[in-house]
């Protein structure tokens, strides 16, 4: 249980920048893969919302980057959180998830450049 709630923060911030960046990388994808119409320019009814999730991946990234710079984590001996390679790990995992995020909330700024 306890590594659920290590991972919280970044599972939501992943799903909140799929929820910010859904209007604009659907058609986006779909005209990737050949696929097109004019019902493709009605995937943007999400568009209004997409303030409010980019706002909660910030903070959800914010969250995680908190718990693993500037919370002192305490752990028992023995268990997994003590080694120090999972503190590495784990920081990893948080740079390169963030990292793909910003690119996913990007999207609608470099959409224009692939079609």
């Amino acid at each position: 249980m306890a590594r659920l709630t290590e991972k919280g923060s970044l599972i939501a911030g992943v799903l909140a920048a799929i929820g910010a960046s859904v209007c604009c990388v659907g058609p986006l994808v779909l005209l990737a893969l050949g696929i097109g119409g004019s019902w493709v320019g009605s995937l943007t009814a999400m568009e209004p919302y997409r303030p409010f999730f980019i706002g909660m991946t910030l903070l959800f990234l914010g969250l995680a980057f908190r718990k693993l710079y500037l919370v002192p984590q305490v752990c028992t001996p023995g268990t997994p959180c003590a080694d120090p390679r999972t503190r590495q790990r784990q920081r990893l995992t948080f740079w390169i998830v963030t990292v793909l995020l910003l690119g996913l909330l990007a999207v609608p700024w470099l959409a224009p450049l692939f079609y």
